[in-house]
């Protein structure tokens, strides 16, 4: 028996007819379908109250590659019940722009609002830009824009203000599993085929698209137009199927899950037992499955402190800066700031001296919150607390030859407490000398 193939015209499941991409097939055509933006379309949100009202001004959508900025554009055309023109500033010169405007004028003239949407606004020279001006000031015209650069430097100053900006952010890894999902059931998707397919690999797939629905709707295509097509036409996606389709590995990764912990936990030991070797291959481990940089870097920042304290006083400011190193570069360019910093603590002397002072004192401090501050170091704003002896013997220390007081700033009851125990290791030995001639001199006169 001939085996039936996708492409097959013959094959009920065939998508020889279908010469959309998938991503366009799923476009949602209505606001209650659009996936993402809840900052925007929320209930009560600035956006969706315009929409409601049918309020609609010029606009300007700022976002990354594949958030829904030309989706969110042909949605508002339709409730706002607006004739609908879509031209790219990729393609389209001054002639094309003065045509377009004319068919505005002849729809206004007909009481017909006229939505224009310009992709890629940011690629308009000035005389473009400047050409959209007149119309949209007498109101030929409500201009959407959708550009992925900032406007504040690609887009005329005159033009601009006449424009309310909307960031449109990135789609989160949940957003796109549910879109993904949605395709697998949903008729003009894959939802009139048999595909067998592990949840699982949809949330492989998302976590890959970083945030772009075009990216993830064209590798879920890809994964099962290419996947093995069984005598009675069932397509199955493996993971070595999707592992073709994306270049790279599908790790196991939840980020949610218990992997997720197994993993970060794994980061931290390695680096704890001064192995930078194991330590980069867990920071890759999670980077590669899809982390976010910025969760790894706030997990440094802890370990630099709790793991390393000041032994290297460098560690903790190396680590905040790696957090801004994510924050401003993004993947994949931080992945090196990351394995700089984990390879850096990794081989950083070691105290948890720090940790260790704070969950003492934390445990002294739950059991004991009623110790009064002792008064020698109360303030004394009012002539009351001053008759109350508040503040009485307080030393300024910068007055002493020895910049210390000889005073007791522990409640009386925990006064012999020792809460830091510095070790030896690397800065920290320095400390350590500093704070037994501090504690011996303080001692002195008591």
């Amino acid at each position: 028996m001939d085996q039936l193939s996708l492409f097959d015209p013959q094959s009920e499941n065939s998508l020889s007819s279908v010469s959309t991409p998938l991503a366009d097939r799923m476009r949602p055509q209505v606001l209650e379908d659009y996936i993402g933006q809840k900052h925007l379309l929320g209930e009560g949100r600035l956006l969706r109250r315009m929409l409601e009202q049918d309020q609609i001004p010029s606009m300007i959508f700022w976002g990354p590659p594949g958030v829904g900025k030309t989706t969110l554009a042909r949605i508002i055309a339709s409730r706002t019940k607006s004739s609908f023109l879509n031209f790219s500033a990729v393609t389209s010169g001054i002639k094309e722009i003065k045509e377009i405007m004319k068919q505005a004028e002849e729809n206004r003239a007909y009481g017909i609002r006229t939505l224009c949407f310009v992709d890629e606004i940011h690629r308009f020279n000035k005389a473009q830009q400047d050409a959209f001006l007149p119309y949209v000031e007498k109101g030929s015209i409500t201009l959407i824009g959708a550009t992925t650069e900032n406007p504040s430097f690609e887009i005329n100053a005159a033009l601009l203000s006449r424009c309310k900006v909307f960031v449109l952010k990135e789609l989160s890894a949940e957003d796109l599993t549910e879109l993904l999902s949605r395709t697998m059931t949903d008729t003009r998707g894959f939802g009139s085929m048999d595909i067998h397919m592990d949840g699982k690999l949809l949330d492989t797939i998302a976590a890959f698209a970083n945030g772009d629905a075009r990216t993830a709707l064209n590798t879920l295509e890809m994964a099962v137009l290419n996947g093995e097509i069984s005598p009675d036409g069932a397509v199955t996606v493996t993971d070595e199927t999707l592992e073709q389709c994306l270049g790279k590995k599908t790790l196991l990764y939840d980020k949610k899950g218990e992997e997720h912990y197994n993993l970060i936990s794994a980061l931290h030991k390695s680096m704890r037992n001064s192995d930078p070797d194991a330590a980069v291959y867990w920071l890759a481990r999670m980077l590669e499955a899809g982390e976010d940089p910025l969760f790894i870097a706030r997990r440094l920042i802890r370990f630099a402190s709790e793991d390393i304290g000041l032994a290297d006083n460098q560690a903790l400011q190396t680590a905040v800066a790696a957090y801004q190193a994510c924050h401003f570069i993004g993947m994949p360019e931080c992945t090196l700031s990351l394995t700089q910093t984990v390879v850096y603590l990794s081989l950083a002397p070691r105290s948890n001296a720090l940790y260790r002072a704070y969950e003492t004192a934390k445990a002294d401090a739950l059991t004991r919150l009623s110790e009064p501050v002792p008064l020698v170091i109360r303030n004394a704003p009012t002539q009351l607390m001053d008759d109350l002896h508040y503040g009485e013997g307080y030393v300024y220390a910068h007055d002493t030859a020895e910049k210390i007081a000889h005073m007791t700033c522990l409640p009386e009851s925990l006064k012999d407490r020792r809460y830091y125990l510095p070790t030896e290791e690397g800065t920290e030995g320095v400390m350590k000398k500093r704070l037994e001639r501090s504690r011996a001199f303080r001692l002195e006169e008591e």
